[in-house]
């Protein structure tokens, strides 16, 4: 192992691996139910074989229990020795897979990269690997944090181009929040409540007075605990509900048919690309909504996540413009449209 120029460098042979910290700086205070931040820790990977470099990125929000320290002793195991092709792509992702239980922001960084470096090889983005229709991205929300009114009513005046707001909600302000809202703007919103309503009855109420004033669907109104609460809500509800903190892993999905109308997937809770695909594909076989979700990355997660976002309903997918300092670019929000570029891989360029 070296470090050269602040990456951790690991050579074995067909492939490389590389990585380092780096921290996002949000534009605004990022608060929802539980907590408040201005800052987001990543961790940048690069995976390279014959002279071709993949990118990656993991990226540990506080609440999912990973940080810089964890994802580099956890890429600090990966001996990738025994491989000699990124085409031995299922064996490589559950041999990552298999090293601990957890750590799937970590695991997301290594998908993220092999999947670029597979779609470099083969000169094709990977939305034409999978044979999806860009077309078919839904338009992405945009988040709108927990504020003041003064604050909010900037934030919806800067989201001029989106045509759905994402709303987070959970606490006393939450009719504040959205009574703010509609007088600036009457567009469609989603209102995620990161678990914040504690009561059926609350949630109930909250979920016909918030479509009342033209919110689609309700995310992860409820603690993921209460699984019969949840269910109840669902039946009652007039609008959709979605897991999310419900939902991590394809082995979640199928517990959740019945519990919630859909699901919320994020490469940083499933372990990248290949294993979100196979949730789309799972809870569409169920009859269940899917929504391709973001934490607070780049444009290489975002990027990633957008391959395979012609598949889903919903696209939460303003991660990177959230922050300051992005350093790759890759997919675009245009009049609220996502825009993949034609490049190879997920389509990233390093600034």
């Amino acid at each position: 192992m070296s470090i050269h120029s602040d990456w951790i460098t690991k050579d074995f042979g067909a492939f490389k691996l590389r990585y380092k910290p780096y921290t996002l700086e949000m534009r605004y205070v990022f608060t929802v139910a539980s907590f408040s931040r201005t800052t987001t820790p990543v961790v940048l990977t690069q995976l390279e074989y014959d002279g071709i470099i993949g990118y990656g990125e993991a990226s540990m929000p506080p609440y999912l229990g990973e940080s810089q320290e964890s994802v580099i002793n956890f890429l600090n195991k990966i001996d990738l020795s025994g491989f000699n092709s990124p085409f031995q792509t299922e064996e490589l992702l559950a041999y990552v897979d298999q090293i601990s239980a957890k750590n799937t922001a970590a695991k997301a960084s290594v998908d993220i990269a092999l999947h670029d470096l597979i779609g470099k090889i083969l000169g094709q983005p990977f939305y034409k690997i999978w044979g999806l229709n860009p077309a078919l991205i839904p338009a992405t929300s945009y988040t709108i944090g927990i504020d003041t009114e003064e604050v909010i009513r900037k934030k919806v005046m800067e989201a001029d181009q989106f045509k759905i707001l994402k709303v987070k909600l959970g606490l006393e302000t939450d009719k504040m929040i959205i009574d703010t809202i509609r007088q600036c703007t009457d567009r469609p919103l989603c209102a995620d409540v990161n678990q914040g309503w504690k009561t059926k009855e609350q949630a109930l109420e909250m979920s016909h007075w918030l479509a009342e004033r033209g919110v689609v669907f309700l995310e992860q109104p409820m603690p993921k605990e209460q699984i019969d609460d949840n269910a109840w809500l669902t039946a009652h509800s007039p609008i959709p509900t979605i897991a999310d903190e419900a939902c991590q892993r394809l082995i979640d999905v199928p517990a959740l048919q019945g519990v919630y109308s859909g699901i919320n997937i994020k490469l940083m809770k499933c372990t990248g690309m290949r294993e979100a695909k196979r949730m789309a594909e799972l809870a569409q076989s169920l009859k269940m909504k899917v929504m391709i979700g973001c934490m607070t990355e780049t444009s290489c997660a975002i990027s990633a996540a957008a391959q395979l976002a012609p598949l889903v309903d919903w696209a939460d997918l303003d991660g990177a413009l959230l922050i300051g300092n992005d350093i790759y670019d890759g997919m675009k929000v245009i009049d609220g449209q996502c825009i993949l570029p034609d490049r190879p891989g997920i389509g990233i360029l390093a600034e």
